[in-house]
């Protein structure tokens, strides 16, 4: 077993929801709950507690129980897959919309659908360990470009070129970086994968329902044509399992060839329910997401003024890099002092020396949560 050091050891926490729609508990040993202000989720429009969706995911469950019982192949398919899957599809302008139980399945299926042992996969180097696994199990070959270079991505392209196989290249890139809140130039990126004939898979979950026109996320904005877009329902959408968006060739191909959809349980028909209702929600609400980044740059601004160097991007993920270990932690045990809860991310989640607090704004944060934010770090 792998020695980890004291300060990178993870610890598995016990939560409950607790009064207020943003507020969390955390159960200790001794039997008493903590409740802090959640400043760590990734439910960032809070609908995971929104009474149409906790509504959607009852009446499902008095229709269909609880979970599917079988793969989709099986019997697992359900009205309200069909259903969600048409309505993402339209949403979105795709073709087509294949469901997985989970975000981690999804970007595994998608690198193994279209790669194989003759195929570079041209990865960003903070690409999500979910897409970095798909290539493994691919047995590609994986190449790393710098984060967000486009210089840096034209040069491997070339190379890619000059070796030319009878495999397209495949670029990996997600719309908004879970650690890092940065998003690239995905338009440029498109441009660079046509100009070298190499395919292109965007993982769009931190961003749809958060950026983007009427939340549709970066590619639907910028009319990038992706070969597989990748999204989840567990961060903005409040619910649970993700989905690939594509043609509708290469939804018949991973419904014919893909394991990880073959041979899982099909998504949960209140979590696939309630994924819709939420999906209506933002419909209805298209300024949502425009009104959270905006907040995020109000936060980011005032940071900055505080002395923390300014978190980049424009979503609303947060960084505070702090470098150490048990610098990171020390400011997070002196948060949930003040009541907030940010959880100290560490390597090998990020790069060595950038261990950091990772901010996540919510629509629902009540007014003065910025104010509690900055006390909160200037107390020692």
């Amino acid at each position: 077993m792998e020695i980890i050091p004291l300060a990178r050891r993870r610890k598995l926490r016990t939560w409950s929801h607790g009064k207020g729609p943003s507020e969390l508990k955390v159960h200790r040993r001794s039997g008493k709950a903590i409740s802090l202000l959640d400043l760590a989720s990734n439910d960032y429009l809070g609908l995971s507690r929104h009474p149409d969706v906790i509504e959607a995911a009852r009446t499902s469950i008095d229709a269909d129980g609880v979970g599917a019982g079988a793969s989709p192949l099986v019997t697992g398919h359900r009205p309200i897959h069909q259903e969600l899957e048409e309505a993402l599809a339209d949403w979105l302008s795709q073709e087509s919309v294949l469901l997985f139980p989970s975000g981690f399945q999804a970007n595994l299926a998608a690198v193994i659908a279209i790669t194989d042992r003759h195929t570079t996969v041209l990865a960003d180097r903070l690409i999500h360990h979910s897409l970095l696994l798909g290539v493994k199990a691919s047995g590609a070959k994986l190449k790393r470009f710098a984060h967000n270079d486009l210089n840096d991505l034209e040069k491997h392209l070339k190379i890619c070129r000059n070796h030319q196989t009878n495999k397209s290249p495949l670029v990996l890139t997600e719309s908004l970086f879970s650690m890092e809140g940065t998003s690239p130039a995905i338009k440029e990126i498109a441009e660079l994968c046509d100009k070298y004939g190499a395919q292109l898979i965007v993982d769009e979950a931190h961003s749809l329902g958060t950026m983007g026109i009427q939340g549709k996320g970066l590619c639907y904005e910028l009319a990038v044509q992706t070969t597989i877009l990748s999204g989840t329902f567990g961060k903005a959408f409040g619910s649970g399992g993700a989905f690939l968006a594509g043609s509708k060739k290469l939804k018949e191909q991973l419904l014919q060839t893909s394991g990880a959809f073959k041979y899982s349980t099909a998504l949960a028909p209140p979590l696939a329910a309630a994924a819709l209702a939420s999906l209506k929600l933002i419909k209805k609400n298209p300024t949502w997401g425009e009104k959270l980044q905006q907040r995020a740059e109000k936060w980011r601004s005032r940071l900055s003024i505080e002395g923390w160097s300014r978190p980049l991007g424009n979503g609303p993920i947060l960084p505070l890099i702090i470098g150490s270990d048990e610098k990171t932690l020390f400011y997070q045990h002196q948060l949930e002092k003040s009541g907030l809860l940010s959880v100290a991310i560490r390597p090998p989640t990020v790069p060595e020396r950038t261990s950091r607090l990772r901010i996540a704004l919510r629509q629902n944060l009540p007014k003065g949560t910025l104010k509690r934010l900055i006390n909160a770090l200037k107390a020692q």
